[in-house]
C-alpha cells in the first residue's frame, strides 16, 4: 500500500516544499500543485528535482482549485491532504497507511495534527464516525487522508469555498467530508497525531472577516439545513468575546452568507462529480 502527500502551494511558497520532504522510502510520495497568481517567472527549485516528488502548474488562484489539482493527478493508494508548511515524520505517514490498511472499508479518515498555536482545539478522546463527532470538533483539511479509488472521480472540493474563492473564504475541508458522508463514504477520526502545522489556521486569523463569516452559515446552511437558524446568534456572540467585534457585524455577515447560498443553491452541491460530469 502506498501513500501520497498532495501538498498545495502558490507563489513563492514552493520554496517551502523541500523542507516538508522526507527521506526517500518505497511506500511514500509527493504530488505538488504548485499556483502561480500572477505572470512572473516559475523557476523549480532544485531540491524538488526528485523521483518521489511530481510538480504540476496551475495558473490563478483558489485553494480548492489547487487541491482538486493534486487530486486529479494522484496515484497513490491512500492521499494525504497537505499545505506548504507542514512537517511529516515517517512513523505519522506510516501510521495513516495502517490505518487503511486495517480496516478495507474505510474511504476517509481524520487526524489530529500537532499545532502549538492553536492548543485549544478540542479533539475526540477516541475513534468514532464522523456522522456522528462530539460537539465542537471540525477537520481541518491537513487532517483529512481519503483512499484514493473512494473519492477520485467522485468527489472534489467545493471550489466555491476556500481561500481565494470569489464569495465563501473557509469551510472546504468541512463541506468535503460532508459531501463524502452524502456519498456513503465511510469516515472515521482516529486520535492519531499525524502532522505537525505550527501556525495559525484560517480560523484564528481570518475568523472576522467577511468572508469568512459567510462561508460558515454558508456550511450551516449545506450541513444543518432544519437547525440553522440556531447557530449564528451564538457564532456572532462568540466572535464578540473573543474578537471584539460587534455582535451586530458578525451577524450581518453570517445572514448574508445565508442569503448568497439560498440565491445560488447549485454552489452547494460543487463538490459532487454526477454522471453528466464525467460522460
Amino acid at each position: 500500500m502506498t501513500l501520497q502527500l498532495l501538498i498545495s502551494t502558490i507563489d513563492e511558497g514552493i520554496t517551502q516544499v523541500a523542507q516538508m520532504l522526507l527521506p526517500a522510502h518505497p511506500a511514500v510520495s509527493y504530488v505538488v500543485s504548485w499556483q502561480h497568481s500572477g505572470g512572473g517567472e516559475c523557476t523549480l527549485p532544485e531540491t524538488l528535482r526528485r523521483g518521489d516528488v511530481e510538480v504540476l502548474h496551475l495558473s490563478g488562484r483558489g485553494l480548492s482549485r489547487n487541491r482538486n489539482n493534486a487530486l486529479r493527478h494522484a496515484t497513490a493508494d491512500v492521499c494525504l491532504i497537505a499545505d506548504d508548511d507542514c512537517r511529516y515524520t515517517i512513523e505519522g505517514l506510516l501510521a495513516v497507511l495502517r490505518t487503511f490498511a486495517d480496516d478495507a472499508r474505510l474511504d476517509l479518515a481524520s487526524f489530529k495534527m500537532q499545532n502549538a498555536s492553536e492548543a485549544t482545539k478540542e479533539y475526540p478522546l477516541h475513534s468514532c464516525s464522523l456522522r456522528q463527532v462530539p460537539r465542537g470538533y471540525y477537520p481541518s483539511s491537513v487532517e483529512i487522508a481519503f483512499r484514493r479509488q473512494s473519492v477520485q472521480g467522485r468527489l472534489r472540493f467545493n471550489e466555491n469555498f476556500g481561500l481565494g474563492a470569489p464569495v465563501f473564504h473557509c469551510s472546504e475541508e468541512e463541506i468535503f467530508v460532508h459531501d463524502a458522508l452524502s456519498l456513503g463514504l465511510q469516515c472515521h477520526f482516529y486520535p492519531i497525531i499525524v502532522v505537525e502545522h505550527n501556525h495559525p489556521t484560517t480560523d484564528a486569523t481570518r475568523a472576522t472577516r467577511p468572508g469568512v463569516l459567510m462561508a460558515k452559515w454558508a456550511y450551516l446552511y449545506i450541513h444543518y439545513r432544519s437547525k440553522m437558524l440556531f447557530y449564528p446568534f451564538p457564532i456572532a456572540w462568540r466572535l464578540h468575546k473573543q474578537h471584539g467585534v460587534s455582535f451586530g457585524y458578525g451577524l450581518c455577515y453570517l445572514f448574508k452568507g445565508l442569503f448568497y447560498i439560498l440565491r445560488h443553491r447549485r454552489l452547494a452541491t460543487a463538490g459532487l462529480i454526477s454522471a453528466e460530469t464525467l460522460s
